[in-house]
């Protein structure tokens, strides 16, 4: 169910006030996150700067052998992130590449493009152009969604997570269901900025929803270092407040797959590797340098900025992903700050397939009974602006392009 504030400015200063009465050495329990914080970000921030990788790397042939060692969990589960390799052969990925420039070539979305509905979800972004395409269900979306080796990658990450706790199941990670979700095209020299430093899943809400104060009980509570990233409880009963782009679903982790080469410079995705910088975000803005109905510049119904200004120790941890072939993809923690890089300085196109980890969960099976209808009709998802561009394109997947695992992933045999 969408959460709904009437008065956000009275909600932010009661929620405040209520946090801090529950916390009255809130000043000193964030003197110590902060520290914490720059030790992490100036580590990471060393080691990028000696050429090293930040981001966790995992051939998919490991997955499917059950040969990942637990070094490697760890640092996945540390930095929130990893790149899982040639989870698809080059060309398959590239081949998909080709028929999506086709499907929307074909059926002229650029003509479309202009009558689009205003997305306003990354309007307060310094930077808000990632040339991120409305179009969900071309054949190489539904076929990539719905392939068995995918399916095992995403089942990998969503073990990552504790599905039990506080005495509850909170999800199946065995079942993977499908979010529809978009593509990028970016080709190079694109003049269009990226997106500045942000997290999705809930702006204003993390503070003032009942759900997500117990998600980071340990935060509020001034034990932050018992919280847990990967402790699923209540992440599955949280309430966003409605909004074109905001996602509806629990996803463990974000998501896409390379269709083209790309690297550092080439436009591409941007993480800051703590997977528990949230714990920084929501004490910092209960300090006193914050006016009272602000929580550090977040907006409801939009995507949660990371400003300099309040969060600088964060940026210096700011890291473009490692080069990426077509096939490989690349998953981030769902609190995990991610921004996209502003200039595409290389010589090719910069195109992905975002495609994100999700479990089997009461909150989720709700929206496929949704999402399943959109699809039928070639309508966009119910997350997303209504443009509903691909009613009427030709080549689009249609039911009889789904395997039985693609029908069990779209809720179809509930």
């Amino acid at each position: 169910m969408p959460l709904k504030i009437d008065d956000l400015p009275t909600a932010i200063r009661h929620a405040k006030r209520e946090l801090r009465a529950r916390l009255p050495n809130y000043r000193d329990v964030f003197a110590a996150v902060e520290a914490d914080m720059n030790a992490q970000a100036t580590h990471i921030a060393a080691l990028r700067e000696r050429g090293e990788s930040v981001i966790p790397e995992i051939a998919f042939e490991d997955i499917a052998a059950q040969r990942v060692d637990a070094e490697h969990i760890a640092l996945v589960k540390a930095r929130g992130a990893c790149v899982i390799r040639r989870v698809f052969d080059r060309k398959l990925a590239e081949q998909w590449d080709r028929d999506i420039a086709d499907y929307v070539e074909r059926n002229r979305l650029d003509a479309k493009l202009p009558h689009r509905a205003e997305d306003k979800y990354f309007g307060q972004l310094a930077s808000s152009k990632p040339q991120i395409y409305g179009v969900y269900w071309s054949k190489p979306q539904v076929l990539a969604r719905q392939s068995p080796a995918l399916t095992q990658a995403r089942v990998f990450l969503n073990r990552l997570w504790r599905a039990q706790s506080e005495g509850r199941v909170h999800f199946d990670p065995d079942r993977v269901p499908v979010y529809a979700d978009r593509v990028r095209r970016r080709p190079p020299g694109s003049a269009s900025l990226g997106l500045s430093a942000h997290c999705d899943g809930g702006s204003v809400e993390r503070w003032i929803e009942s759900n997500f104060r117990k998600v980071y009980r340990h935060v509020f509570s001034g034990h932050w270092r018992d919280y847990d990233p990967f402790d699923a409880a209540w992440r599955t009963d949280v309430e966003e407040i409605a909004s074109p782009a905001v996602c509806s679903m629990f996803r463990t982790f974000q998501g896409w797959t390379a269709l083209t080469r790309q690297g550092p410079g080439d436009g591409t995705l941007q993480l800051v590797p703590i997977a528990n910088a949230m714990v920084y975000i929501l004490l910092r803005a209960l300090q006193d340098d914050v006016a009272e109905d602000d929580l550090c510049g977040a907006q409801p119904g939009r995507a949660l900025s990371i400003n300099p200004d309040y969060h600088a120790p964060l940026f210096r941890a700011l890291s473009s992903i490692p080069t990426m072939d077509a096939g490989d993809t690349v998953f981030w923690h769902s609190d995990v700050i991610h921004a996209v890089e502003d200039a595409h300085r290389g010589t090719g196109y910069s195109n992905v397939m975002y495609i994100g980890a999700l479990p089997s969960c009461a909150k989720n099976d709700a929206y496929l009974a949704k999402q399943r209808a959109s699809f039928l009709e070639g309508k966009s998802p119910p997350d997303f602006p209504a443009d509903d561009f691909e009613v009427d394109f030709e080549g689009r997947a249609s039911a009889d392009d789904l395997t039985a695992l693609g029908r069990a992933q779209m809720g179809f045999d509930a």
